[in-house]
């Protein structure tokens, strides 16, 4: 780019919005990063106490099948591929944090922990002479970009990037009072909801003691038309999990929410019948002892109890139906849904009504199961947004 370089600000420091200031900084843009917390990168380093789960191992085409949202566009897969799984485990290992494929496919730093990794980055941002400004909530968005921020600061830029994040853990800084300000332009976004969170059910009070802290292991699931493997944790209010991270949009979709759970996929209703075939009396008794059910199964079909025959208690172990009331609240919940909608972005995610604007990371209206989908998307339209700010630069 002839003559000074431009000026990018962005506007958050979690991985979308710290991998979009290192993105355009390599290319010689000056950048400064701005974010309301006392520190950058909080929501990765909460992350890093689960391992920190960076990306996923499987094929690239399977991968971006795993991205959900109302009017999510083709691109996103496209956009995916542009920054893939092995681009961001390359993004590490040029850090000096090398990573491991789990049998799951989930993919970790070696060391297992957030800290080194972040350390590393920031001193590269550094190197790269990136502004890191703390304490500067923003507060006003204006033409040209101009930035107005709570402390009085008042700068204005060539093209600024916004990584605010979406609505879950607040306290980290996804707190979401960036909408008023870009509704204010006529920018519509999609209200937000949990995603990847727990699902509150009415158990009966003296079956609490049963089931509270327990997993489901090895069961499927199926809301709707949706069907998942993998593990439920029961809790006193409910069901956390995997499995039921997986079906929440197809949950949330539905009037009276829904869970039907197959207790033993890998048997098919005729063998577990055949197994109880000398069974004449007390069937659920014998059936945990036959299939060998754990204890929280058994005391989740005792719920649906009594039953009348055999093929009566094998029904109910291959669909086992749970009524939920409501998600957890979005406080708690892993990640969010909604955000930014895609018809008010471009493909290059610059906002139209605010030509040098551009949106990164959970702002946007998208979503995915826990397993590295998330960070990895985080990272891929931080990238994608800090091209599209140096392509309307240049």
């Amino acid at each position: 780019m002839a003559g000074s370089p431009p000026r990018i600000a962005i506007v958050g420091g979690g991985p979308a919005g710290l991998f979009a200031a290192e993105t355009a900084a390599r290319e010689g843009a000056k950048v400064s990063v701005y974010d309301a917390s006392r520190s950058v990168a909080r929501k990765l380093l909460v992350a890093g106490y689960g391992g920190l789960n960076l990306t996923h191992g499987e094929p690239l085409e399977r991968f971006i099948t795993r991205y959900q949202g109302p009017q999510l566009p083709d691109g996103f897969g496209k956009m995916i591929t542009q920054f893939p799984p092995s681009s961001l485990r390359d993004w590490a290992t040029d850090l000096g944090i090398e990573t491991f494929e789990q049998r799951t496919g989930r993919v970790y730093p070696k060391l297992m922990k957030a800290a080194p990794l972040v350390r590393a980055w920031l001193a590269r941002l550094r190197e790269l002479e990136v502004s890191l400004n703390v304490h500067h909530r923003l507060t006003h968005l204006g033409p040209g970009p101009t930035l107005n921020f709570e402390n009085g600061t008042h700068e204005a830029f060539n093209a600024c990037i916004l990584a605010l994040g979406g609505a879950s853990w607040p306290r980290t800084g996804s707190d979401a009072h960036w909408i008023p300000m870009l509704e204010s332009h006529g920018v519509r976004v999609t209200p937000f909801e949990p995603a990847n969170c727990g699902w509150e059910v009415d158990w009966p009070a003296d079956s609490i003691p049963q089931l509270e802290g327990l997993p489901l292991k090895n069961l499927a699931a199926r809301a709707g038309a949706t069907d998942v493997r993998g593990e439920l944790m029961l809790t006193r209010y409910g069901l956390e999990g995997g499995a039921i991270y997986q079906l929440g949009p197809a949950l949330r979709s539905m009037e009276l929410p829904r869970l039907i759970i197959d207790l033993k996929p890998e048997v098919p209703l005729e063998v577990l019948v055949r197994k109880m075939e000398s069974v004449r009396r007390d069937f659920l008794e014998a059936g945990s002892q036959r299939w060998k059910l754990s204890p929280q199964a058994s005391e989740l079909l005792r719920l649906h109890g009594p039953y009348s025959s055999v093929l009566h208690l094998a029904q109910t172990a291959k669909a086992l139906p749970i009524s939920l009331t409501r998600p957890r609240p979005i406080a708690e919940a892993i990640s969010s849904a909604g955000g930014v909608a895609w018809t008010e972005i471009d493909d290059h995610l610059m906002l139209h009504r605010l030509p040098g604007v551009f949106v990164a990371g959970e702002m946007i209206d998208w979503e995915a199961p826990t397993g590295g989908y998330l960070i990895q998307a985080c990272f891929a339209t931080g990238f994608q947004a800090a091209q599209g700010a140096l392509k309307h630069l240049a």
